[in-house]
């Protein structure tokens, strides 16, 4: 991905991991994010792989030229002739300059505030976005997830995560684990002038 002419981050819980700078846990593969709006030029850039997206829980050929709209979000790839799958590829909502969370458009950030580089160069997706993904199932890789980026987060990304949750999951049991000092912020102005870590 690194010639890839668009905004792209690490996502899931190698996000995480490469947020905190060491490995909390084993990752099964690679997630991606990417805006929705950039797919045809993934297409481009990954000419010859294999690309099949998700619906209903099955994974279907992407047509050439074919635009994915929601609820489609999800795109498995791999190397043509390779029977291992390399990329999980997600779909991102955008929209007037902000991220938009695909379950609830009402949750937005900046654009700038996605993400940010790590000391090695590879973008990352905040922390704080990840969780709130991770929330809804909440499997104990994911609370594990949690517990290692906790310490981590400062009270704007502890903020933002919490008002979040309490949009999507009222009373979600990771809120009292956040314990904001600052109580919930604005969900589309978390701060200015910071990265993902």
């Amino acid at each position: 991905m690194q010639a890839f002419p668009h905004r792209w981050w690490i996502a899931g819980g190698w996000a995480i991991d490469l947020f905190l700078g060491r490995t909390t846990r084993e990752h099964q593969d690679i997630e991606i994010a990417l805006l929705r709006r950039d797919q045809q030029a993934l297409r481009k850039h990954l000419v010859d792989w294999e690309l099949y997206y998700v619906a209903d829980h099955e994974l279907h050929v992407w047509p050439a030229g074919d635009d994915l709209e929601l609820p489609v979000h999800e795109v498995w790839a791999r190397r043509s002739g390779e029977l291992r799958w390399r990329l999980e590829l997600l779909l991102n909502e955008y929209a007037h300059g902000q991220w938009r969370f695909r379950r609830d458009q009402r949750i937005t950030l900046r654009l700038e505030e996605v993400g940010a580089a790590t000391p090695a160069g590879l973008p990352v997706l905040a922390p704080e976005i990840v969780l709130l993904y991770k929330a809804r199932h909440a499997a104990p890789k994911d609370d594990a997830d949690l517990a290692a980026a906790l310490p981590a987060l400062d009270d704007a990304r502890r903020s933002w995560l919490a008002a979040a949750l309490n949009v999507v999951h009222p009373g979600h049991r990771w809120i009292d684990l956040l314990d904001c000092k600052t109580g919930p912020r604005a969900l589309g102005a978390r701060r200015s002038g910071s990265g993902a870590g």
